[in-house]
């Protein structure tokens, strides 16, 4: 069915209903700290909300998530998953990030866009297929935990709890555009040695000074290969360590280099050929982050382009990074408003993020 055609048949009072609840939901969510590996009161929430809509909830440690309710073994799985933990909130605030405020259609409040409007958002779809029967997908609901640091007990940790899974629409504020792929993430804590000696004399051997070598390699290599949809491969130092004193010549340089890897390599090609260019000991903190795409001939983003939606690629990563399906990331809010003060959502954006949600996933049941 087309998804002109299917758009009309849709229950408009339904998809209010759901709405206006997860937007309740946010507006409790938001008081909550749930920073990342703190979120248990907000799983806390997730669980009785779901409970009190008469949906059974399944929980790992702060992990929370619900399947439809004609659950069916062996069908294949539509994943809808967002986060509920948040960053800190900067010193830049202005309004209390714990408090929900709306003013002028904005729903401020730390984590309302990321990812609160996109969590309530996939809550409110799914809610809204909850008692659908004979569907050819199960659809699954899960709100993970400790994104913000693609902590080890996030979303990887229930991964194996989902049955088949074909596919996953990721909540982030993509203005519900269609995020096709997004790079993955490497974290490189590399170390130059040196020689120590008084800095007065011809001595030692200064390992700031050897750093620079590879930290120049870092800022002017290109890596041949270049992804069709997410560019080439950008290696930033974001931190530097070194010295004790000034008249002594340090004798060990830390810096950390922020690696944002493509669909080009693998993390491990990249590694490796880190590793044959720079003088420092080099040591990931993980290779586990990897890019991720979705095929622009997959039916569900076949219909958000029918809803006149556009593709791109991600230069930041979420918890797509731990996923061994096809991941579409894609959200009511705006990007660039994440982690900064005084952060919030437009209720018209929650509105709009679910109506596309639904419309999308009706086009393939």
């Amino acid at each position: 069915m087309g998804t002109q055609e299917q758009s009309l048949s849709l229950d408009q009072n339904k998809i209010n209903q759901v709405t206006d609840d997860s937007i309740e939901l946010l507006k409790q969510l938001i008081p909550i700290p749930s920073f990342s590996k703190e979120e248990n009161v907000t799983a806390d929430l997730l669980q009785r909300f779901l409970k009190s809509k008469g949906i059974t909830a399944f929980r790992m440690m702060n992990n929370v998530w619900a399947r439809n309710k004609h659950y069916k073994e062996g069908l294949p799985t539509i994943l809808l998953n967002s986060h509920h933990d948040t960053v800190k909130p900067n010193s830049g605030y202005t309004k209390n990030p714990f408090e929900a405020i709306v003013e002028d259609g904005k729903l401020f409040g730390l984590g309302s866009n990321d990812a609160g409007g996109p969590l309530v958002s996939l809550l409110a779809t799914f809610m809204y297929f909850y008692e659908n029967e004979n569907m050819p997908y199960n659809i699954v609901f899960a709100a993970s935990a400790e994104e913000e640091i693609s902590g080890l007990n996030g979303i990887e940790l229930i991964l194996p709890e989902l049955d088949n899974v074909e596919f996953a629409i990721v909540g982030e504020p993509t203005q519900m555009h269609l995020a096709v792929s997004e790079k993955g993430l490497m974290v490189l804590d590399c170390t130059s040695h040196g020689k120590s000696g008084h800095a007065a004399r011809e001595e030692g051997e200064n390992a700031i000074y050897k750093a620079l070598k590879d930290i120049e390699w870092f800022i002017t290599y290109k890596f041949p290969k270049v992804s069709d949809t997410l560019g080439p491969i950008k290696m930033s130092v974001t931190v530097i360590h070194s010295g004790s004193q000034h008249n002594v010549v340090p004798d060990k340089c830390d810096f950390v280099v922020d690696v944002r890897i493509t669909d080009a390599y693998k993390n491990q090609e990249i590694f490796d050929i880190i590793k044959e260019h720079v003088t420092c000991d080099v040591k990931p903190r993980s290779l586990r982050l990897t890019p991720s795409s979705i095929s622009m001939n997959h039916p569900i983003v076949q219909a958000g382009l029918q809803l006149g939606r556009t593709t791109y690629g991600s230069p930041t990563t979420s918890d797509q990074a731990l996923m061994n399906f096809p991941s579409l990331k894609l959200g009511p809010g705006f990007s660039g408003r994440s982690h900064t003060a005084d952060e919030f959502i437009y209720l018209d954006e929650i509105k709009e993020g679910v109506d596309l949600y639904v419309k999308m996933i009706s086009s393939l049941i």
